[in-house]
């Protein structure tokens, strides 16, 4: 599979969640399979108007090649400088947020709200179009009612003004990530478009991926909330569409990842603020193991890297007690 110039080694993309996909998660996920890594979404007004904060948004490194970074905004001009900026830092896909439902983000006419206004939607796709070379792409949902109709319009609209692939989460604006996906919407725009479509939505095993992509057509599964905590999902689908035995991840190889997520963290965020982020966040990969709850609450009080590298030894260590 291609986007534009850029291959995708498989069928597996990384969804853009907003405080969770930044660089070491993404290289987490890439590490594990993915195809396609993308960054959280990154507002074009942060970066014209030179925030710290937003600007190491689009930090990168080789190892997570290819790498997509998602913008956000409604201003044609602001998301044209602001997708020169995407372009210059060095990512390889120039991703679009059409899908976003945060009251904040709506209410600047921004995210799904630029679904619902079909010719300022073509007008930014067409001057951000205009204003880099590297692939673009759009993420959208199925709008604001549940007829699809919004989704079918925006779809034309960005084949038509030079997109080159396009993401369909087919919920609506209200229901958020509730309520189920609406399959059925994504074969439709597959069977309208001759650029790729990415699935997207309900994906919460490996299994789901391969059901998908078998009814609607679509080119590629984008997954989200389910590679948190779980990235090995990505490889887990690779060998389900590869026809392999599905990987379980051992006890070694999952206490190897949360050491190397801890590590890259840390490396991005610094000690101080990685450990802080650690203390919810590594509870995220021993959901469902046995005699978890003593990990979970060891590390709400977590200061330093080498005593969160401590508390994933022991704990892993009494797991692979367990499992012999």
């Amino acid at each position: 599979m291609k986007i534009g110039s850029v291959p995708i080694r498989n069928k597996t993309i990384l969804a853009p969640l907003a405080g969770i996909t930044n660089l070491p998660f993404r290289l987490m996920a890439k590490s594990c399979g993915c195809g396609l890594v993308c960054s959280e979404m990154i507002s074009s007004n942060g970066l014209i108007h030179g925030s710290e904060k937003t600007i190491r948004m689009m930090e990168s490194a080789p190892q997570e090649k290819p790498v997509s970074v998602q913008i956000f905004g409604s201003d044609p001009d602001i998301m044209s400088r602001g997708a020169q900026m995407v372009e210059r830092a060095g990512a390889d896909i120039l991703d679009i947020n059409f899908g976003c439902a945060v009251k904040k983000v709506v209410k600047t006419g921004s995210g799904v709200a630029l679904m619902r206004t079909p010719e300022k939607a073509d007008d930014l796709l067409r001057a951000v179009r205009m204003a880099v070379s590297i692939p673009l792409t759009v993420k959208i949902r199925t709008g604001w009612d549940k007829s699809g109709a919004q989704a079918m319009t925006i779809a034309k609209i960005a084949q038509d003004a030079g997109v080159d692939a396009i993401a369909v989460h087919p919920r609506t604006a209200s229901q958020r990530f509730g309520g189920h996906a609406d399959w059925p919407l994504i074969g439709k725009i597959k069977a309208t478009l001759d650029i790729p479509v990415i699935g997207n939505g309900d994906i919460t095993e490996p299994g789901d991926a391969l059901r998908m992509l078998s009814e609607t057509g679509c080119d590629a599964v984008m997954v989200g909330r389910a590679a948190i905590g779980n990235p090995w999902i990505f490889s887990q689908i690779n060998a389900l569409l590869e026809g392999r035995e599905i990987p379980v991840p051992r006890v070694d190889h999952r206490r190897e990842i949360m050491k190397r997520y801890l590590s890259t963290t840390v490396q991005h965020f610094g000690e101080r603020h990685a450990c802080y982020m650690m203390r919810s966040r590594l509870a995220w990969f021993v959901k469902g193991l046995a005699h978890n709850k003593g990990f979970r609450e060891s590390i709400k009080q977590v200061s330093s890297e080498a005593q969160a590298v401590d508390l994933i030894d022991a704990y892993m260590d009494a797991l692979e007690t367990v499992h012999r």
